[in-house]
Order: structure tokens, then C-alpha cells, then sequence
């Protein structure tokens, strides 16, 4: 573990819960879990070599280099991205789910959970990646559940995120 890290939160060697700002991946099947609202994960799976990873992150963009963590979309989805190739995954068999980016009800404007979408979106298009599902928006929490052997993912939509629902 480096300085700053936190520690796996392993339920156990099955299933991991990812925490808002923080990338996992593997290449055994694991069940990925995480709590969504305005925040947005972005969940990969290659077909081929059967991989899989999710990140989490809570802004849509950082513009200077040196502020650059999964904290933010555009950083978080081509992390990930480089993450799988870097384990011998090609972009042509990488498939997108993008799950997340809602907003309080009663707001009308443009909010953070839109563009957190939209960076997803953004990233995964430049890297030529095809998004097979989405669920976004709304006025609703998500809880998640993504197999990174198998590619499937569970969503459970929730109208008030409790504080019990983060594990």
C-alpha cells in the first residue's frame, strides 16, 4: 500500500465495495459494489479474456494535471481504460455500462450529475468503446452490483440513500 491509500474493503475474497473516487479492477470474478447519486461508475467488461473493472467518481473533469485523480470522470474512465489494456485487454472488446448522475428533486438546470454522464460518455467515445447499457439520471440513488467475470451488472433504485446503503 502506498502513502494516502486506503485499504481494500473486502467483504471477502468474492466481493468488494468501491468507494466514491477510487478505480478496482480484476481479472478473477469478483462482485463490484458501490452507491450512486449524482456520482457516476462506469462499469468495463472484455469479453474475450473475461476482465472486468468499475470506477467511481464524483466530478466531471479536471483541467490541470497535477489535480488529476479518479476523483473526476475524465481522469477515472481513462484510468480504468488503460488499466485493462495494460492487462492485455483490447478496446474493441470492451463494453460500457454507465450507471449514475442523478439530481435532488425539484432541479431543473443543468446539474453535476449531467455532467458527470457526459464525461463518461465523452471518454468512452474518444476511446472508441461501446456504452450497452446505461441508467441515468432521475431522481434516484442506485445500488450496484457489477460481476467482472460474467459483464453483469444489478441495479437496485432507491429514493432516499441511507446512510447504511455506502456498504
Amino acid at each position: 500500500m502506498r502513502f494516502g491509500e486506503r485499504p481494500m474493503t473486502q467483504d471477502n475474497h468474492n466481493s468488494y465495495y468501491l468507494e466514491p473516487g477510487y478505480i478496482y479492477f480484476s481479472k478473477r470474478s469478483v462482485t463490484v459494489r458501490t452507491v450512486v447519486g449524482s456520482c457516476v461508475a462506469v462499469c468495463l467488461w472484455d469479453r474475450n479474456r473475461r476482465y472486468g473493472g468499475m470506477n467511481h467518481f464524483v466530478r466531471p473533469r479536471v483541467d490541470k494535471p497535477e489535480k488529476a485523480t479518479p476523483h473526476y470522470g475524465n481522469v477515472a474512465t481513462a484510468a480504468l481504460v488503460r488499466i485493462m489494456e495494460e492487462a492485455g485487454c483490447k478496446r474493441g472488446d470492451l463494453s460500457a455500462h454507465i450507471v449514475g448522475g442523478g439530481c435532488p428533486e425539484g432541479l431543473r438546470r443543468d446539474t453535476v450529475g449531467n455532467a458527470n454522464v457526459r464525461a463518461a460518455r465523452e471518454v468512452l467515445s474518444r476511446k472508441g468503446i461501446k456504452i450497452v447499457s446505461e441508467d441515468v439520471g432521475g431522481h434516484v440513488g442506485r445500488k450496484l452490483a457489477f460481476n467482472s467475470g460474467t459483464g453483469e451488472l444489478a441495479i437496485l433504485k432507491t429514493q432516499k440513500i441511507r446512510q447504511t446503503d455506502w456498504k
